[in-house]
């Protein structure tokens, strides 16, 4: 994606698998220089292509812990 910069920090989880090789994965990243956020989207397999996704913060990550432990 042009003009969008990222690092993965981390890669906590991958959720899904598609028969093309893409993954649906839980990872921690730094968008454009900034602090890392949750995120979670589908990536091709060299990590060039992302679907779209959602990013969380440390506090709606937490939230949502608490809410799936509801489960």
């Amino acid at each position: 994606m042009a003009g969008i910069k990222f690092e993965i920090i981390e890669t906590i989880a991958v959720l899904s698998e598609s028969p093309k090789g893409w993954k649906k994965e839980l990872n921690v990243i730094s968008w454009n220089g900034r602090d890392p956020k949750y995120d979670i989207r589908d990536w091709d397999p060299n990590h060039e292509k992302m679907g779209k996704g959602v990013t969380l913060s440390d506090e709606e990550m937490q939230k949502l812990r608490e809410a799936l432990g509801k489960k």
